[in-house]
């Protein structure tokens, strides 16, 4: 199956928003640096966190986050001898 990374759009949909990093950061309850190292595709927000965007930016979660290698959607679905020794 191959890797891809995770990327998402925080950093445009904030600033399509007008909102600095420290205001998105107290509407989610995190600090500045989180959003700054989200942003930055440093750091993973946890599932709570992803979903309070969404719901702050109107919009799926899917839509925040998807894959680089320009899937949306399903990864490859593993096949059952990839989980045999």
């Amino acid at each position: 199956m191959a890797s891809a990374n995770v990327v998402n759009r925080v950093k445009e949909l904030r600033e399509r928003h007008g909102w600095t990093q420290q205001e998105l950061a107290e509407a989610v309850g995190v600090s500045r640096q989180s959003i700054n190292s989200i942003e930055r595709q440093r750091y993973m927000p946890s599932l709570q966190v992803a979903l309070l965007f969404a719901r702050l930016f109107h919009m799926a979660t899917d839509d925040l986050f998807h894959l680089e290698n320009g899937t949306s959607g399903y990864a490859e679905r593993p096949r059952r001898d990839d989980f045999t020794d």
